[in-house]
């Protein structure tokens, strides 16, 4: 689970904004007969490309919708995240806040997980101080057991085999991009190279 909650983040790629309304079909049918790690996890596959491609993040939500409810798959998974951030990338915060909640983990949190959850609500919520509380509770976050840190930075192997550098704490980058672009909505604050990774700049805002 540590790991799948890592990927919540470093998998969901920085997303573009859109300029024309899009094609956003897709073969419905086949993307809901797909096991839950390949409609997930797959990052060629699944629900990403369309949530991926310009202007088709509501497509995407509802399709992670279908999903759920004609699978209703069984333990733990992001599919609910997921959805939560699709709604929240075309401003539908309140269903994406009530989204995030179901997400936060009742057994416990080694990953700093339900601060980087606490920070994404406040940040829809316009709570700048909720923000703040959050991000200090996930940098203070210490790794768990078995998990090496270097230079702020542990290694994990990705679906494909091949190994990612991961920054420690996992999501704090998010939570400093929610914070330096507060002003901004939930797509270019969360998905803005200027927001994410300032001074590298890509000529977004």
């Amino acid at each position: 689970m540590f790991i799948t909650l890592v990927f919540a983040a470093v998998l969901s790629a920085t997303h573009p904004v859109p300029d024309a309304a899009p094609d956003c079909s897709v073969d419905r049918e086949a993307l809901l007969a797909l096991p839950v790690e390949a409609f997930d996890q797959d990052m060629q596959g699944g629900w990403r490309p369309l949530g991926e491609q310009e202007g088709c993040h509501l497509a995407a939500a509802e399709l992670i919708a279908d999903y759920r409810r004609v699978n209703q798959p069984a333990g733990r998974n992001l599919l609910t995240w997921h959805e939560a951030q699709m709604r929240a990338n075309v401003g539908q915060s309140t269903a994406a806040i009530a989204l995030m909640r179901q997400s936060l983990q009742e057994e416990g949190d080694a990953t700093g997980w339900n601060a980087y959850v606490e920070g994404s609500i406040a940040f829809l919520q316009g709570d700048r101080a909720g923000l703040d509380e959050a991000h200090a509770v996930l940098a203070a976050t210490p790794p768990p057991s078995g998990i090496e840190v270097k230079d702020g930075k542990f290694n994990i192997t990705g679906p494909d085999g091949n190994e990612i550098a991961i920054s420690w704490p996992a999501n704090l980058d998010i939570l400093e991009a929610f914070a330096r672009c507060f002003d901004k909505d939930y797509l270019h604050a969360y998905g803005s190279q200027a927001c994410r990774y300032p001074g590298k700049g890509d000529g977004g805002d």
